[in-house]
């Protein structure tokens, strides 16, 4: 969890240069960790003994009407500074669609702030495409 809270915190920050509340995310973590059907972490771990924890992905889930499945959707990926340019978010990204086509999900979606180019290319090389926009209503309280 701990892990999980700081590299969420991290990737609110250097991407959306928000400050997110600690103890909110916190009890959202807690909340997604302790009921699957919310969804799921990945976290990709480096080798040997003592392994670090390098960064992590969330899916959460999202029903297709026009496809007739679930659509599993990116989120909160987070790989550390120092192993970025390494091909980690490749790996993952390969298996998340490889257990997502296990599960009978149609497909896999994500969303990347406008300004954040490195990310949109990383996630183009992968072969994904973006022709939509997404548009949001939060209430912060």
């Amino acid at each position: 969890l701990e892990h999980l809270l700081a590299f969420n915190l991290a990737m609110a920050k250097e991407t959306e240069d928000l400050e997110l509340d600690r103890a909110t995310l916190r009890a959202g973590l807690a909340a997604l960790l302790g009921d699957r059907a919310k969804g799921r972490y990945f976290v990709m771990e480096g080798h040997g003994e003592g392994a670090e924890v390098l960064g992590c992905t969330m899916i959460t889930y999202e029903w297709s009407d026009w496809r007739n499945g679930e659509v599993w959707w990116i989120q909160s990926v987070y790989v550390r500074p120092e192993h970025r340019g390494q091909g980690l978010f490749k790996m993952m990204y390969r298996e998340l669609r490889r257990e997502a086509r296990e599960a009978g999900a149609v497909g896999l979606r994500l969303y990347a702030d406008d300004d954040n180019e490195r990310a949109q290319g990383v996630y183009r090389r992968l072969g994904m495409t973006s022709h939509y926009r997404v548009f949001e209503d939060l209430w912060n309280e």
